[in-house]
């Protein structure tokens, strides 16, 4: 049987070393449970290879969790703390450029940006409510026209 238990859990754990000692446990556990086996509800051969299926998901399973918890123990050791003053001072000067940048657009080009990005409004939406024609839709963007290419 071993050699089939052994290929079970290779094929669940595709890593050798691995599958041996989960081979071991499987055998250890069938030594220590073999009062549990019931002939009634299957053979000695699918209650073993069952066993072993569960063994080898169990590790895949906890081996899973583990490095979970290893890269979120990671993540927590390597975040750096917040500076709410450099943030404060960051927030506040970005903003002094935007409104110096805002400041040099005509009215329209201000309130076209405006009405995009506060007010979460389409280029065709900002141009209706503009009242100014938009451009109509490229057509086959990014490859030459017929005439262009000859």
């Amino acid at each position: 049987m071993a050699p089939r238990v052994h290929g079970l859990v290779l094929r669940v754990l595709r890593d050798e070393h691995r599958a041996e000692e989960v081979t071991q446990e499987v055998f250890l556990q069938i030594w220590q449970n073999a009062d549990r086996f019931d002939p009634q509800r299957s053979s000695a051969l699918s209650w073993v290879l069952m066993l072993a299926h569960r063994r080898a998901v169990d590790h895949v399973r906890c081996s899973a969790a583990s490095r979970r918890r290893d890269q979120s123990d990671f993540e927590r050791s390597t975040q750096t703390p917040r500076d709410v003053t450099v943030e404060s001072v960051e927030t506040a000067h970005d903003a002094h450029l935007v409104r110096a940048g805002l400041a040099t657009l005509s009215p329209a080009q201000r309130q076209a940006l405006e009405l995009a990005y506060f007010g979460g409004h389409t280029h065709s939406e900002v141009s209706r409510l503009m009242r100014t024609p938009s451009a109509p839709p490229r057509r086959g963007f990014g490859k030459a026209s017929s005439s262009s290419a000859r």
